[in-house]
C-alpha cells in the first residue's frame, strides 16, 4: 500500500474543523500535518509572503488581493466564519456622528485597510447608505498582508507609539472597528481597551439595530458575508489532481457532527450561541460550503475590493475558486 501524501496545513481549531484535526475524519490518499500558529493572522502573513504551507486558512480579502498580484494558490469554497457587518463599528458620543453619512470628514480606526471586516462594512456603507469612503480618513496601526498593495491617499498610519484604542479614547479618531479589526484587539500596543480613560460603554454602535439591518439585508440580497477561506498551493493541485476533492469532502464530513450539535438542544459556548442566532436568519446550515450557495457573497466582496482600490483588477470567480459543486 502506498503512503499517503502528507500536506502541511495551518488552520484554527473551530467546532467544524475539530473532527478533522483530532483524527476522527480521515482522507483517502492524503494526510495533514497540522501547523499551529497563534494568532492565525500570523499564518495569513506567512502564507501570502512566503507560501509557507501546502494548505492554509486565509482571510478572503487578503486572498483576493494576493490572487490579483499572482498568488500561486487557489481557494476551495470553504468558509470558516460568517457574520453580518452592520455591527462592530462604534463612534464616540461627542463626534457628531448620528448616521452613516456623518462619517465623511471624520477619522475612523481600522487595524489594516484590507482587513476583511473593514472591507465588508465600508462596502455596506457605500452601497447601502451612500457614504463616500474616499471622504473618510482611515487610520491604521498595522501593515497590510499583501506588501505590493498600495494604500489610497486617505489611509494614514497611527503615530508611532499610539494604538487605535488610545486614539479613540483621546478623541484623535472619532470612530473605530472593534476587536481584531481595530480598537481593543488582543496584542494591541495598549493591550486592549484603556478602561481607565474610556470604558467600553463610552462608545455606541453606529447602527444600534444592527441585527435587524443585517437580517433584512440578507433577505433582500442573499449576501451572507464570509471570513476565512481555505487555499491550496497550485503545485499540489497540479501534482495531485484528486487533492481538492478529497480535502473538500474531508472538511464537509468534519462539519457534519458540528451541525448536529448546533441543531440539537445540547449546550454550547459563545460561538455556538452566535451560530444558533444566525441560523434563525440563514437557515439550518450557518456555515455553508460550496460555490453556488456562496456566489452572492463572493461576487459582492469582489465588487467591494475593486471599489475600494484593493485589487489592481477584478479577479474572476473561476480564477479565485475551485468549483467544489462538481465534485
Amino acid at each position: 500500500m502506498s503512503q499517503p501524501v502528507r500536506l502541511t496545513i495551518a488552520v484554527r481549531t473551530h467546532g467544524h474543523t475539530a473532527a478533522l484535526k483530532d483524527g476522527r475524519v480521515k482522507m483517502d490518499g492524503f494526510e495533514f500535518e497540522f501547523i499551529e500558529v497563534e494568532p492565525q493572522i500570523a499564518a495569513f502573513r506567512r502564507m501570502v509572503r512566503d507560501v509557507e504551507f501546502d494548505v492554509c486558512e486565509l482571510a478572503p480579502t487578503t486572498y483576493f488581493i494576493a490572487k490579483a498580484y499572482g498568488a500561486v494558490y487557489t481557494a476551495l469554497p470553504i468558509f470558516f466564519e460568517r457574520r453580518f457587518h452592520h455591527a462592530g463599528l462604534v463612534v464616540r458620543p461627542d463626534a457628531g456622528i448620528e448616521g452613516p453619512k456623518d462619517l465623511e470628514g471624520k477619522k475612523v480606526g481600522v487595524r489594516a485597510y484590507s482587513v476583511t471586516t473593514g472591507v465588508w462594512t465600508r462596502g455596506i456603507l457605500q452601497n447601502e447608505y451612500g457614504v463616500d469612503p474616499a471622504k473618510v480618513t482611515w487610520v491604521v496601526d498595522d501593515e497590510e498582508h499583501v506588501a505590493q498593495m498600495p494604500l489610497p491617499p486617505n489611509v494614514v498610519h497611527a503615530p508611532e507609539g499610539k494604538s487605535l484604542s488610545s486614539m479613540m479614547a483621546s478623541g484623535e479618531i472619532q470612530a473605530g472597528f472593534l476587536a481584531n479589526a481595530g480598537i481593543g484587539r488582543a496584542g494591541s500596543p495598549t493591550g486592549g481597551w484603556n478602561t481607565a480613560v474610556a470604558p467600553v460603554d463610552a462608545y455606541r454602535e453606529l447602527f444600534p439595530d444592527a441585527d435587524e439591518r443585517g437580517a433584512e439585508w440578507y433577505r433582500r440580497t442573499g449576501i451572507y458575508p464570509m471570513h476565512s477561506t481555505l487555499v491550496i498551493k497550485d503545485e499540489i493541485l497540479k501534482r495531485h489532481p484528486g487533492a481538492a476533492a478529497e480535502i473538500y469532502r474531508a472538511f464537509t464530513r468534519a462539519k457534519a457532527p458540528y451541525l448536529d450539535l448546533l441543531r440539537s438542544d445540547a449546550p454550547g459556548g459563545k460561538e455556538e450561541a452566535k451560530r444558533r442566532k444566525l441560523m434563525k436568519v440563514v437557515g439550518p446550515d450557518p456555515l455553508p460550503y460550496g460555490l453556488a450557495v456562496n456566489l452572492p457573497a463572493i461576487n459582492e466582496l469582489r465588487r467591494y475590493a475593486v471599489q475600494q482600490g484593493l485589487t489592481p483588477r477584478d479577479v474572476p470567480v473561476e480564477e479565485l475558486f475551485i468549483d467544489a459543486d462538481k465534485f
